[in-house]
């Protein structure tokens, strides 16, 4: 982190064993100790901070897409997909339209009455199967 070598850490090491004494240099190095173990928890607070704002941030954008594939209407997609313009199904309501409207009948013409051909009592019927 602070690219400190042996060679440098060694001086500083007889420096302080100089300038502090044999008898302060470990409450020194217990205090420096103290300290680099509040700095590194602080660190690690802070990155657990972001990584759960990082997570809320991934669970917000999820929860978007669950939200957007719940509400996809697939009818419509589909329609969309393949009749972009609507011309086709405004083609088809024609059709529709057209065969349910009632052929207009003159009423000046009745209507041919079907009667049904007189029986002959007397001329016997063909069996099936057989040629006339």
């Amino acid at each position: 982190m602070f690219d400190i070598g042996w060679s440098e850490m060694a001086v500083i090491a007889a420096v302080a064993l100089v300038v502090l004494g044999p008898k302060d240099l470990p409450k020194l190095l217990r205090v420096v100790g103290q300290w680099t173990g509040k700095a590194r928890a602080l660190a690690r607070e802070f990155q657990g901070h972001l990584d759960d704002i990082a997570r809320q941030s991934e669970l917000d954008e999820l929860k978007k897409q669950a939200e957007k594939l719940t509400s996809f209407d697939v009818k419509s997609e589909i329609a969309n997909t393949v009749d972009p313009g609507g011309e086709m199904r405004r083609t088809v309501e024609e059709a529709a339209a057209a065969a349910q409207m009632p052929e207009p009948s003159s009423p000046s013409t009745p209507a041919p009455a079907i009667e049904p051909p007189p029986a002959n009592p007397t001329e016997p019927t063909p069996a099936i199967g057989t040629k006339t």
